[in-house]
């Protein structure tokens, strides 16, 4: 089966889409490079390729995991398989 995400580190809360995009509603294949392990999950909206999806429910407020690290702070409530980018995401630098 290939790819559809990759998940840096096991404790990370999104994934990176390595595909062309993802639809909405498509079963996707994600492999997490820190163990080797397949998970799937459904996406909820179009993803395209190098942008980040929520590998589980967010808050507003929660810390984003991105290859094991802090990249930000969810600034508005992020649903399992929603795209994750500046519209719901910003720096915790300023």
């Amino acid at each position: 089966m290939a790819t559809d995400i990759i998940i840096h580190d096991e404790k990370d809360n999104v994934g990176v889409v390595v595909i062309n995009k993802i639809t909405p509603k498509q079963d996707c294949a994600c492999w997490i490079m820190e163990n080797d392990k397949t998970i799937q999950i459904q996406s909820v909206d179009e993803i395209q390729l190098g942008h980040k999806i929520a590998m589980v429910d967010l808050n507003e407020g929660d810390t984003i995991l991105k290859y094991g690290h802090d990249i930000g702070k969810v600034v508005k409530s992020i649903k399992k398989g929603e795209h994750v980018h500046v519209h719901n995401v910003k720096t915790k630098k300023w």
